[in-house]
């Protein structure tokens, strides 16, 4: 199915979510221009419902089951965070019944707020396929559907409305930087964007430990296995592969060369934006901040001079900021600015 095709799909998305969803604002920051030499254009996910872009995926996902199966029993999704709280807000909205499977070491600052909305909490062991295992489980034994946290249509059509409103707002966008774990963010805003202009490019943002520039070059999925999570303080990006849909779909449209952060770059993004856009952001949105002030960037084409930057999430515990750790001793960057 060509990107034509499947952004009507993505059109349809935003009529179904938008009346319950918010509309992120855009923001821009001089200093920042300033300090890598572009206009750079933040897309703030992290004000979205439930703190990140998932309620946009898990929203269209089970507003579309709920219209097709009235009868519904209920949803489960495996989560180590944002997408658990997504599923479960939108089950709330939408009546029905949750649950969330979580490994073990989540934190119970994101159990908490999952159980918020009402979704019963599963945890199991801190590997991919526990997960999946525990969630096939839960949807054979109480007849639920599992709603997946990228690898599906619906969750990535979902997804793709963030860039018909990036790109309603700043047309003229050169490049967008997207961080990834299992891909449906960067998929459904590849639809998107590249059916509205063919001529824009798409960046992964990844952690150091993904790998995925080389399997995206070569077209093959070269990632061991069985499926393993990534040491990173992302939490939203720990997944090393991408999906199984998602794969074909970013190999197609999004661009070769990918941005390779580690956690010191994920900090240092996150401080940059805490100190200077005033805004709290995770991990995950820290490494497209990181990538957008990388050498990396300054040294591509001269003809990438508007980038779109998407802050994915804010869902981070205030008390437990990660360049507080002891394993940071030295402290976030100073910046030189001007």
């Amino acid at each position: 199915m060509s990107s034509r095709e499947t952004v009507d799909f993505i059109y349809e998305a935003h009529e179904r979510i938008k009346p319950f969803v918010h509309k992120t604002p855009v923001y821009t920051n001089t200093t920042f221009n300033n300090l890598i030499g572009k206009e750079a254009f933040f897309k703030c996910e992290n004000l979205q419902k439930t703190g990140s872009f998932k309620a946009r995926g898990a929203l269209n996902t089970i507003l579309k089951l709920k219209k097709s199966n009235p009868n519904l029993k209920g949803v489960v999704a495996y989560s180590s965070g944002n997408h658990g709280l997504a599923t479960a807000w939108a089950s709330h909205l939408a009546g029905v019944k949750c649950s969330v499977v979580v490994p073990k070491t989540t934190s119970e600052f994101k159990v908490t707020a999952v159980q918020g909305y009402g979704a019963k909490v599963v945890k199991c062991e801190y590997d991919p396929i526990s997960r999946l295992e525990a969630c096939e489980t839960i949807a054979t034994k109480e007849g639920y559907e599992i709603i997946h946290t990228s690898d599906h249509d619906d969750v990535i059509h979902g997804q793709g409305t963030i860039a018909l409103e990036f790109l309603q707002e700043v047309p003229d966008l050169d490049a967008i930087l997207v961080s990834a774990s299992g891909g449906g963010m960067i998929s459904g805003i590849a639809i998107a964007a590249k059916a509205i202009n063919n001529n824009i490019k798409i960046f992964m943002v990844e952690p150091k430990g993904k790998m995925a520039e080389e399997s995206l070059r070569s077209g093959k999925r070269l990632w061991p296995n069985p499926p393993q999570f990534i040491d990173t303080i992302a939490e939203g990006l720990m997944s090393q592969q991408l999906g199984n849909l998602t794969f074909p779909i970013i190999c197609r449209l999004v661009e070769k060369e990918v941005f390779t952060v580690g956690n010191e770059d994920i900090i240092n993004g996150m401080v940059f934006s805490f100190r200077y856009l005033k805004m709290v952001i995770e991990a995950a949105a820290g490494a497209t901040v990181a990538a957008a002030m990388s050498e990396k960037l300054k040294q591509m084409d001269p003809g990438i001079k508007k980038i779109g930057v998407i802050l994915c999430g804010g869902n981070i515990d205030i008390l437990k900021l990660p360049w507080y750790s002891s394993t940071y001793q030295n402290g976030p960057k100073r910046f030189k600015l001007f």
